[in-house]
């Protein structure tokens, strides 16, 4: 999608709040003996009272409101009865749509007590991220993003999932551009645009560089199961820099 007037603004920025809202929540709400379905369930009141719709649930008919990943499970992990544990290194990603609008954002978080080997995947995650931000601007490339991610990587002696991206969003939940990939690719040359809206999600690895299917029709994991962290936001291509709808402020 091409954001161009101030109601698609306002409406993105909408929808980026409920789902950012709900991401937090949830985070918020993660402590050990929690179940990942009574996390999903409080994201599906918090969908009803903001009358928006789940992205998953409603596009795909995924069974949850939201994918909530668990340890070696990379992303697409679906919500169920088992109790969560300290140490469990657990992602919220939550997509959804209001008004006929579409965001998307994720998180990766470690339960409790500190563990260093999972907490930098996650501070890995977030500085690429952010290293990426820097290249969003329009007339720049788009594997400006994965570049910079890749490098985030490599520069802390971790990898990158080349076959989970990034994508276009907006007006429905993807869109083009089909990949906003986490490595460099010289043959994608699409030009970044004014209002061009994009949702950047870096998935950083200990040893895998791609996924496979975990055998549940829906989630993915590492061949090897090594931990991989993921962020998410999505961003609007602006002349001013980067404007990231799913980002609360303090």
């Amino acid at each position: 999608m091409i954001a161009k007037t101030t109601e698609e603004f306002e409406s993105l920025r909408k929808i980026g709040r409920i789902v950012a809202e709900i991401r937090d929540a949830l985070k918020d709400a993660t402590k050990p003996g929690v179940t990942t379905k009574e996390l999903d369930e409080i994201a599906g009141r918090m969908f009803e009272e903001a009358g928006a719709v789940s992205g998953p649930m409603g596009e795909y008919d995924f069974p949850g409101y939201t994918c909530i990943s668990v340890n070696h499970v990379v992303a697409h992990g679906i919500p169920d009865n088992v109790p969560l544990k300290e140490g469990d290194m657990v992602n919220v990603d939550v997509s959804g749509s209001w008004n006929g609008y579409f965001a998307d954002t994720g998180i990766s978080f470690v339960i409790g007590g500190p563990d260093e080997r999972k907490q930098k995947l996650c501070d890995v995650a977030k500085s690429a991220f952010d290293r990426a931000m820097t290249k969003v601007k329009p007339g720049g490339r788009l594997n400006a993003i994965g570049k910079a991610v890749e490098r985030e990587a490599r520069d802390n002696g971790l990898h990158v999932i080349k076959n989970l991206t990034g994508h276009g969003v907006g007006r429905s939940l993807h869109e083009p551009p089909q990949h906003v990939l986490n490595y460099y690719d010289r043959w994608d040359t699409e030009i970044m645009r004014e209002g061009m809206v994009l949702a950047v999600e870096p998935f950083i690895s200990e040893k895998a560089e791609h996924i496979i299917e975990g055998g549940d029709g829906w989630a993915f994991i590492t061949p090897d199961k090594s931990l991989v962290a993921q962020i998410e936001h999505t961003v609007i291509v602006t002349k001013d820099g980067p404007v990231l709808i799913t980002e609360l402020e303090d």
